[in-house]
C-alpha cells in the first residue's frame, strides 16, 4: 500500500516522504541542515520518520525554493515569518497529493551515491543560483540609472 493511499498514517519513512513530495533524499537531508524546523524523529531502527505537519513544511520549502525562486536564506526567513503567523498550510500530504497529481515516479538515488559529495554539489548549485539572481538584480539597477 502506498503512503498516499493511507490517510491514517502518522509517520512516513524518508523514502516514502521523498516519493510523495517528488524530491531526492539527499535534498531533504540537506534541507534538514539548513532549516532548523526540520528535525524528524527517528524510528527504533534509527531511520528518519516524518509527520504530516513536517511533510507540509517540506512541501512549503520546496515551493519557496523551486516555484517562487527564493534562496535558502530567503526561504528560511519567509518560512519563519509564515510559521510565526500560522500561515504555513498544513493540510495532510495524502490529501494534497490526491489533489495535485505527481508527474510520475521518482527514481531512488543509487545506494553507492556519496551523500557528502551530493550535499556539496547542492550547496554549490544553490550558491550559483543565488549569485545569478544577485547579478540579475545588479543589471536591473544599472539599466535604470
Amino acid at each position: 500500500m502506498s503512503a498516499s493511499a493511507d490517510p491514517k498514517r502518522l509517520y512516513y519513512k524518508i523514502g516514502e516522504a521523498c516519493r510523495l513530495l517528488d524530491i531526492q533524499p539527499y535534498v531533504l537531508r540537506y534541507w534538514e541542515t539548513e532549516f532548523p524546523i526540520l528535525a524528524p524523529s527517528k524510528s527504533r531502527s534509527g531511520q528518519r520518520v516524518y509527520s504530516e505537519s513536517e511533510l507540509a513544511i517540506i512541501r512549503r520549502i520546496k515551493e519557496l525554493l523551486y516555484q517562487e525562486g527564493f534562496t535558502i536564506a530567503g526561504a528560511k526567513k519567509r518560512l519563519e515569518t509564515e510559521l510565526a503567523s500560522g500561515g504555513v498550510q498544513t493540510r495532510p500530504v495524502a490529501q494534497a497529493e490526491r489533489e495535485e497529481p505527481s508527474p510520475g515516479p521518482v527514481a531512488e538515488a543509487p545506494a553507492e551515491l556519496d551523500t557528502s559529495s551530493s550535499d556539496q554539489i547542492e550547496t554549490l548549485r544553490a550558491g550559483i543560483q543565488d549569485a545569478l539572481r544577485q547579478a540579475q538584480q545588479i543589471l536591473l539597477l544599472l539599466r535604470t540609472r
